[in-house]
Formats: C-alpha cells, structure tokens, sequence
C-alpha cells in the first residue's frame, strides 16, 4: 500500500482523528498529540504517545497481520438484497450503496485464507465502514463458508470482529445469523480445530452475543468498546449508575469475559503463536521472519 494510499484509507477509516494539516498530520482524539503521518503508519496506526489504536479498516488489518501476498480471498461475489424492501430515513438499498462507495466491497465481511508467519489460516474479519460493520445475511454466510473451509482443510480459523451489532434493515435474517454462526462453530469445535476471537473497537450487538464470544482464545485490543446493548441504554434500563471503564477490553479481562490484550503490533506474532500450539502441527509450516 502507498503512502498516498494510506492516507485516503486512514481520513475514511477514524473519522475521529482530527486532521491538522491532513496532508501531513494526525490528532489522536485520545491525548491530543500531534503525529506525522508516515509515524502513525509505522506504528500500525497506534499513537505514540498514548498507545490509542485509531480504528483502521479490514485491508490494512489484513496487511498487519498476513505474510505478503499470501491472502486469498473468497466470496466476493455475494452481496445483500432487500427481502423486506426496508426503508427508514433511507431505503436499505440506497445504505448498501453507500457502503460500497466507502470500501469498494459489497458486504462488511472480508473472508479468505493467508499465511501468518507460514502458518495456515481461515480469516474473516469486518470493515466498520460498511454500515457500521452491520451482520447481515451475507456477513453470516461469508463467516460460515469460512468455517467450512477451515474444517475440510483442517485450519485454524481467526474472526476480526468491529461491528455495531446485527443489521436492522434484514430484521429476523440478520438475527438468524447469530444462531447459523454459532452452530457452524460446533463443527469446528468437534473437529478439534482452534478458533481464534478478536475483539476490536467496537465489537457490540449480535456481534457479540454469538460468534465473538465463542472463541477458544478471545483477544481484544487495548481500549477497545466491547459490550452487547450500549452503556446509556443499560444504565437507563437497571437505573443505576455503572463501573468506570464499563465495557473496554480492560474492564473486560479484570472481569474473566476475555482471555487477553494485545497490542496491533503484537498480534501477529500472537497469533502465530496461538496457532502453533493449538493447531495440527501438519497444517502449519512455520519459517523464520
């Protein structure tokens, strides 16, 4: 990926970080600090000041952590219709175009086979830029052929999550999604294959109540937002006021919800690791970066 690249990707990808000088600057929303760009790049978009892992996009997640040129992607082809001809201050078709003008893709799932440190994977992780990492039925369908070919191939299957929950336009077909999810996981699980969980910032909704949580290992990045219904919503409902730092990663593991954070910058060898104990040692073919 070009630097010029990057840039486009990263205005698109963290709305929240402030532009000064856009061409050649970046504010953390966190701490403020101003970055240079090509900083923020070789840091794996994390400031270096504060640690704050700025929300990034499916493809440069899968530049952090594939070998180069090793992912493959599969069903690509699959895109969303409209079932129940859903319209609220838009139609759902007017949204899915939307978030094909944004990340070039017709669904907010990304799903393939790559390499991580010579180690064989099956991946599928969500881009928030399509309609807020929303699961639909193709989303679900995308997740599930990727647990089918993990099971035939006998691979270790790794699942990105950034995603605001189940999509509203589908109603009951998206919610399906997390039931048809969750059983193909059993087969994985019967196949004595590992399935890797990461949690990234924000991981909400049915997102969370299915897939995400099911994971033999659950990793989420620092300060990741990771919950089911939102915090207002919650405190609304029980009327009574709630932890400080409720629902990020931290919270999360002091709590036993999640196994443990990794850094961006980590989580490759992290994963790599994780897989070479925990998958068949004939499915992996480790080489020396």
């Amino acid at each position: 990926m070009g630097f010029s690249d990057f840039l486009k990707n990263f205005k698109r990808e963290d709305s929240r970080g402030k532009k000064d000088n856009a061409t050649h600057w970046t504010k953390c929303p966190s701490c403020g600090a101003l970055m240079y760009n090509k900083e923020v790049l070789a840091s794996s978009y994390v400031c270096s000041k504060c640690s704050y892992h700025f929300r990034i996009g499916a493809e440069n997640r899968l530049q952090l952590i594939c070998d180069d040129g090793t992912f493959i992607e599969y069903d690509s082809e699959l895109e969303p219709n409209d079932p129940l001809v859903f319209v609220d201050k838009k139609s759902y078709v007017k949204r899915v175009e939307e978030g094909f003008s944004k990340t070039h893709r017709k669904s907010a799932v990304i799903a393939g086979e790559a390499l991580i440190y010579g180690r064989e994977v099956q991946l599928a992780l969500f881009d928030f830029a399509f309609m807020g990492g929303s699961l639909g039925s193709v989303e679900g369908e995308k997740i599930v052929r990727a647990i089918n070919r993990a099971v035939v191939k006998k691979q270790a299957l790794i699942i990105i999550a950034t995603s605001g929950g189940a999509r509203m336009q589908e109603s009951t077909y998206s919610l399906m999604q997390m039931a048809k999810t969750s059983a193909a996981l059993g087969k994985l699980a019967e196949a004595k294959l590992p399935y890797i969980s990461v949690l990234t910032d924000p991981t909400f909704g049915g997102v969370s109540a299915s897939f995400a949580f099911l994971g033999d290992i659950i990793i989420a990045e620092p300060g990741a937002m990771i919950g089911f219904a939102g915090a207002r919503v919650i405190k609304q409902t029980i009327g009574a006021d709630l932890p400080d730092g409720f629902q990020t990663a931290e919270f999360l593991l002091e709590h036993g919800l999640i196994d443990m954070i990794v850094s961006r910058k980590d989580l490759k060898k992290t994963l790599s690791d994780l897989i070479g104990m925990l998958a068949p040692y004939e499915n992996t073919y480790l080489y020396n970066s």
